[in-house]
This record gives structure tokens, C-alpha cells and sequence, in this order.
């Protein structure tokens, strides 16, 4: 790895560069790859380095529904129940959902009345799925393709180097 965790604040990222911020949200993880700071830390990086985000966070599996991790944005909704919004949906599917307009999803479930689009990553290891990382913003559209593949190569990150399941129930 190229860049010392010492050097993260002082080093802006373009969002052209996504092999720089999977290096970077790397360093984090392998700085201390217990769950919860790895998921707080990579929420904060996502959150300050990613443009044209309201809200970047984690839910994670907790018996039968998805409870509210370390998340960067406004206060958020505690629970949600699998197969329901945008974050339920993603996780009983166990695919990224890229939803442009937030409107036009059946179920959405606004916690912020100002997003306007949403981008859903699940966290799965092996057969199991353990969660989901959510970043919404404000603008229509926002999320692309090139998100889609750098937020599931983070969520990989994460289930790789984190032991995640040690906080989810089944």
C-alpha cells in the first residue's frame, strides 16, 4: 500500500480516482479490522470523499430485521424490515440497487425527505448476508455503474477483513 492511515486527512481525493479511495478505506480497515470501527471509519471516509452524498451508512442484520451501524449524515431510521424500502429490498435480493429517483421506488422508506436517489450495496459472505451499506444524496441519478462496482469492492473489503457477523444474529 502506497499511502500511511497518518496521511488520509491531509490527502483530498477525485472521485475519478476509486482505486485511490479502495486503498485508502483498505489502509482503515487493516489499521484495526475489528467491525465496528472498520464500518464507522469507512462510512466516514465514503461520506467526506464521495461528492454529492447526504448520508452514508450501515444496517446490519439483528434476528429479523436490519438494525441502524455507524452512519455519517442526519439521524436515521432505527429498523427496517427485510424485503421492505430500498435497504430491505437489496438484502433479501442480495443485489446492489441503484434507484435514480427515490419516488418512483415502491416502498421507499424516507428517512430523509430530501433524498432523492439511493444506492443500496448488500454485505454478503458466502451464502449469508450480513448486512447492507446505503448512501443516499440529494441529487437525481447520482449514483453510476462505476459506484455500483467500487461500493461492492468496499463491501468485500469489508466482509473479507472484518469478522461483521460477530454483531449479526440469524
Amino acid at each position: 500500500m502506497s499511502t500511511k492511515f497518518q496521511d488520509l486527512k491531509n490527502s483530498p481525493l477525485d472521485i475519478n480516482d476509486r482505486d485511490r479511495l479502495l486503498n485508502d478505506i483498505e489502509i482503515l480497515i487493516k489499521a484495526d479490522n475489528y467491525w465496528l470501527p472498520s464500518l464507522a471509519n469507512t462510512a466516514a471516509l465514503l461520506y467526506e470523499r464521495m461528492p454529492d452524498v447526504s448520508w452514508v451508512g450501515f444496517y446490519l442484520l439483528k434476528g429479523t430485521a436490519l438494525i441502524l451501524g455507524p452512519f455519517q449524515g442526519k439521524v436515521a431510521c432505527v429498523r427496517i424490515d427485510i424485503g421492505k424500502g430500498v435497504c430491505g429490498t437489496s438484502f433479501l435480493k442480495r443485489e446492489t440497487i441503484i434507484v435514480p429517483d427515490v419516488n418512483e421506488f415502491p416502498g421507499h422508506i424516507a428517512c430523509d425527505p430530501y433524498s432523492k436517489s439511493e444506492i443500496v450495496v448488500p454485505l454478503l459472505k458466502g451464502e449469508r448476508t450480513l448486512g447492507v451499506l446505503d448512501i443516499d444524496s440529494t441529487s437525481k441519478s447520482r449514483f453510476t455503474g462505476s459506484d455500483k462496482l467500487m461500493l461492492e469492492k468496499v463491501a468485500e473489503l469489508l466482509t473479507c477483513n472484518c469478522k461483521i457477523e460477530d454483531f449479526v444474529d440469524y
